[in-house]
């Protein structure tokens, strides 16, 4: 059985949906309950997946890790197919993440509120210029990759939910609202966002 270090709400989520619907069975334990986590990721961050002697510490890293192990003929597909998923698995993990993070840095670490005000504005523009890439994609698609939800649209709606945490005009296109739904009403999706809030409350 996998073991995964999680957050409510943040990437991990992702990575708990993809093993729920990989038929994986998973323990949970959250980041905050390890007094030493530090010891298991140095940089404090989850997600973690603990698989074996196997410790792996990145969101991308992870999902190539299970899909590769798991993963059936139609989610690896022809090698052009994979290329295409990992181009936009690194963009969700290597640069809307780090995108959103600027906000997270903005609203906890600057000081004087112009500057802040300045960083967040600024972040988010960025941010709604990166969603306009993902709109862009879903002209003719309802999916990022393939002809099924996958990982990466669960880390994208992961990602998306994090806009409501700051009080500012983050653009999402029609196209982005109908996947983000989708994944939203995905059974492996909605059952990781049960079984965190049941954990919540």
């Amino acid at each position: 059985m996998y073991k995964l270090y999680y957050m409510p709400g943040a990437c991990s989520r992702a990575i708990h949906a993809l093993l729920l619907d990989l038929g994986q069975p998973v323990e949970l334990i959250a980041r905050d309950s390890v007094a030493d986590f530090q010891e298991i990721n140095p940089t404090n961050q989850v997600p973690v997946l603990v698989d074996g002697d196997l410790v792996l510490r990145e969101g991308a890293a992870i999902v190539l890790h299970l899909l590769n192990k798991h993963g059936d003929a139609e989610q690896q597909g022809a090698i052009e197919q994979q290329a295409e998923f990992n181009q936009w698995l690194m963009f969700a993990n290597a640069t809307l993440h780090p995108a959103y993070s600027l906000l997270f840095f903005a609203s906890r670490g600057l000081e004087t509120e112009a500057a802040k005000e300045e960083v967040l504005q600024k972040a988010a523009a960025r941010v709604s210029g990166l969603w306009n890439i993902v709109e862009q994609r879903l002209t003719e698609r309802s999916v990022v990759c393939g002809d099924k939800v996958s990982a990466v649209d669960m880390m994208l709606a992961v990602y998306a939910n994090w806009g409501n945490y700051f009080p500012l005009d983050i653009q999402l296109g029609e196209n982005t609202h109908r996947l983000l739904q989708r994944v939203a009403e995905y059974p492996a999706f909605a059952q990781a966002v049960e079984a965190e809030e049941a954990v919540a409350a």
